[in-house]
């Protein structure tokens, strides 16, 4: 850093992880979004040649507006001060700051657009173009209708251990944001699928290894957030569907709530720490509700399987 000898970018990422992770306890997403967001401000102060201990207000102010001009979505600037107001505190901690003035610049209000939702018929045209013939299939088969099913972030999917799959019961262990633990049940199928997936496909991926990941790639290793986006744009362009991993699970609390299910519950099932998040999925279009309310989550238009889950998922609420 400019004028501060002792001080190297790598140094100072390297111990606000470590504070982050031992002193806030954030979870490991956030701690990555952090250390990133932060990495990209001290590269504009070393370009700025701002002493990290002489930051002012006024430098803030002119790192924003200069994030704004390199198209910095509202949504990610918002983060990104989330991240220098932790940095901030971290800095006081260590006296490099009197006082911490990130807290004076305020987030911006990011507007808030309705989720793409798929209809159940759109779901399964997804699934459908899944090839089950191979090992690899037989995992994106299991993994999608998982997501789908039990209303899964892609980092729960990818960061799910073996042991937090109870198929006897029909539960999944998932640690969500803030490593905040709930219980989610799952449909008939997702068991189905999962239960070829763990007997037949797993075995022949992971080979002679014993990693603890639900999920494995080619090479037997955990399957990574990137691994899953990548594979899910794949099935995109085979079913001709447009969405995104996290479609599945909009889909999943659209379906649920056009179903029957009461807001509490499926703010449980999806981990929302604040209900008003889950309330954004009671203002998607009535006709489309109308629609969705036909075939009730899901059982793809099982009536034995609707029943049995309705009973699971209010339970768990």
């Amino acid at each position: 850093m400019p004028g501060d000898t002792t001080l190297t970018i790598p140094s100072v990422l390297a111990q606000f992880e470590q504070d982050l992770l031992l002193v806030e306890r954030h979870s490991a997403l956030t701690v990555s979004t952090y250390r990133t967001a932060v990495e990209v401000f001290l590269r504009w102060c070393q370009q700025e040649r701002i002493k990290l201990s002489a930051v002012t207000v006024r430098d803030l102010l002119y790192y924003v507006t200069w994030r704004k001009t390199t198209g910095c979505m509202e949504l990610t600037l918002a983060k990104n001060i989330s991240a220098l107001r932790s940095f901030g505190e971290f800095l006081v901690r260590k006296n490099l700051w009197a006082e911490n003035c990130a807290v004076l610049i305020d987030r911006p209000k990011a507007h808030r657009t309705l989720p793409q939702v798929l209809s159940v018929e759109r779901v399964e045209a997804l699934l459908a173009a899944i090839d089950t013939t191979t090992p690899l299939g037989i995992r994106d088969d299991a993994l999608f209708e998982l997501i789908y099913s039990s209303g899964l972030r892609i980092s729960e999917a990818a960061a799910l251990p073996m042991r937090s799959v109870h198929l006897k019961e029909r539960l999944l262990l998932v640690r969500g944001k803030g490593d905040k633990e709930r219980l989610v049940p799952f449909g008939e199928r997702a068991y189905e699928k999962l239960l070829r997936y763990i007997t037949v496909a797993r075995p022949q991926l992971a080979k002679n290894k014993t990693g603890a990941s639900l999920f494995v790639n080619y090479r037997g290793e955990p399957l990574s957030r990137k691994g899953i986006w990548k594979r899910f744009q794949e099935l995109e362009a085979m079913s001709g569907v447009q969405a995104k991993v996290h479609t599945l699970r909009h889909s999943f609390a659209t379906h649920l709530l056009a179903g029957g299910a009461d807001l509490r519950s499926v703010q449980e099932l999806l981990g929302h720490a604040d209900l008003a998040t889950t309330q954004i999925y009671t203002h998607i279009d009535d006709r489309q509700l109308r629609d969705y309310h036909r075939t009730y989550f899901p059982g793809h238009g099982r009536t034995d399987v609707q029943d049995k889950t309705e009973g699971d998922c209010l339970a768990s609420g």
